[in-house]
């Protein structure tokens, strides 16, 4: 696919300076950070006989550098941080929900349900049950979406949904032989049976079985793909070092500006008390150019500087019926309104989940892309985002591989990632669905729109997007 994309994307119908264009754009983190959206008189998404169903809260730990602050800490104990957060914002009861969900990527052996262990270290009732999901970096995103499906349904009127992920520690396995030997040993019923075994063993059963951020189907990682899609739409070094840029200046002032109010203090034990992400460091293009390529050497464009970074943290939303919100006393923050989960070949086209969610997402919704006030899609890598938002813009892209009449367009960079993304607020892979959510809602408020979308890529060539209603004022 990458030659065919990258001889037809040169011909196709996207505006030969677009590159120009949105470089241009990208570099105007010096835009309010409130730009004031002049709504129209737009109708609501609520349906007759469907309920509507609220985002009433949303929080989530700081997202720190693995391997700082919370390097002793277990899954866990970010998770119960970001729930007692949100029981602590909220004051709600703790027999008060009625089921809690979480996302993880990496699961620690020890707390392989982590929702349940979460939950109960938090103080929620032990009555209240727990489930654990996974689908790579749109976890939470499933969480939640697990969470309106059982509102919707009418088997719940509160759920927790949120995510968590810790980097810092992760399991690292003994080679298979070696596993193998270690279970023999353990059922070997005679002292000679248990020397043999032992005699058994070889240096090279020592070598142990590392995590890798990589396609079991493919065997590539997530950064070889990101750097192949980047070249095959033609996405050069200097537009990724620049919408990473843009994503750090953003994001330093929203902390400045004291707009990331979704971060709760986190007292880390035997530590000082964490408020604030640390992954936020502007840099310069001058600095960035000196990296070297990370993954495709030594020509490759992708960098440490325009990749997200490895993450620790959680994150925590209360989603709720809205009649059950208001009964409670609640003013809720936005509506979770359509959403899709989609899902593409994961050799050629394992970031692009973005590009095939936004429009399936739209239509359900009965919107186009000018009706949307604020975007906020997950940047894993500033290449990522940048081949997405080509995609989106090419007839020739959506007509040979969606399926599609036209394409669904680009969306408007004044209105996209104002708050920074995951390229400097950090990336924890099961937390940040949550992020984004509870980010658009507050932007709507902030910015005075009605629409949001929230869109990612996940490893699996699988994506998700969802639009989100802001609550009347």
């Amino acid at each position: 696919m990458a030659s065919m994309l990258l001889n037809s994307m040169r011909s196709c119908p996207v505006s030969p300076s677009w590159a120009v264009r949105l470089g241009a754009r990208s570099l105007s983190s010096t835009a309010p950070l409130q730009a004031q959206v002049q709504t129209k008189s737009k109708k609501t998404l609520a349906r007759p006989g469907v309920k509507n169903i609220v985002l009433v809260e949303g929080v989530r730990t700081p997202f720190l550098l693995s391997g700082t602050a919370y390097a002793d800490l277990m899954p866990h104990d970010l998770a119960r941080a970001a729930l007692q957060g949100l029981l602590n914002k909220t004051a709600i009861s703790k027999d008060a929900v009625d089921y809690i969900i979480y996302g993880t990527v990496i699961q620690e052996v020890k707390t392989s349900n982590v929702a349940r262990e979460a939950a109960l270290g938090a103080g929620f009732s032990d009555k209240i049950p727990a489930h654990t999901v996974t689908m790579a970096c749109i976890s939470s995103n499933q969480a939640m979406t697990s969470a309106v499906g059982l509102i919707a349904a009418g088997q719940c009127d509160a759920v927790v949904a949120g995510g968590v992920e810790f980097m810092s520690d992760v399991p690292i396995r003994h080679s298979r032989k070696m596993r193998k030997t270690m279970l023999s040993l353990n059922k070997a019923k005679t002292l000679g049976q248990r020397l043999s075994l032992i005699g058994s063993i070889r240096m090279a059963h020592l070598s142990p079985e590392l995590p890798a951020v990589a396609e079991f189907s493919t065997a590539e990682t997530m950064g070889h793909s990101a750097d192949r899609l980047a070249a095959a739409f033609g996405v050069s070094r200097v537009e990724q070092d620049e919408f990473a840029l843009r994503s750090h200046s953003l994001a330093k002032k929203a902390q400045d500006a004291g707009l990331l109010e979704d971060i709760i203090s986190f007292k880390v034990p035997g530590r000082d008390i964490v408020s604030k992400d640390n992954g936020i460091r502007p840099s310069s293009m001058e600095q960035m150019a000196k990296l070297k390529p990370a993954f495709v050497k030594p020509h490759g464009t992708v960098t440490a500087a325009n990749s997200s970074f490895l993450t620790d943290g959680a994150s925590a939303v209360l989603i709720m019926s809205e009649e059950k919100a208001l009964a409670m006393g609640y003013k809720p923050k936005a509506y979770l309104r359509d959403f899709v989960y989609v899902s593409q070949d994961p050799k050629d086209q394992l970031l692009l989940g973005p590009t095939y969610g936004t429009p399936k997402a739209l239509e359900r919704a009965g919107l186009s892309m000018s009706d949307i006030d604020v975007f906020e899609f997950h940047e894993a890598f500033a290449g990522q985002i940048m081949a997405n938002l080509k995609a989106m813009d090419s007839d020739w892209f959506a007509q040979t591989y969606m399926g599609r009449k036209s394409k669904v367009g680009v969306p408007p960079m004044e209105k996209f990632n104002l708050w920074g993304g995951s390229l400097s607020l950090g990336h924890p892979f099961g937390a940040t669905g949550c992020r984004l959510v509870t980010t658009v809602a507050h932007r709507l408020k902030k910015e005075g729109g009605q629409y949001g979308l929230v869109a990612a890529c996940a490893a699996g060539g699988q994506g998700h997007a969802m639009v989100i209603e802001a609550y009347p004022q």
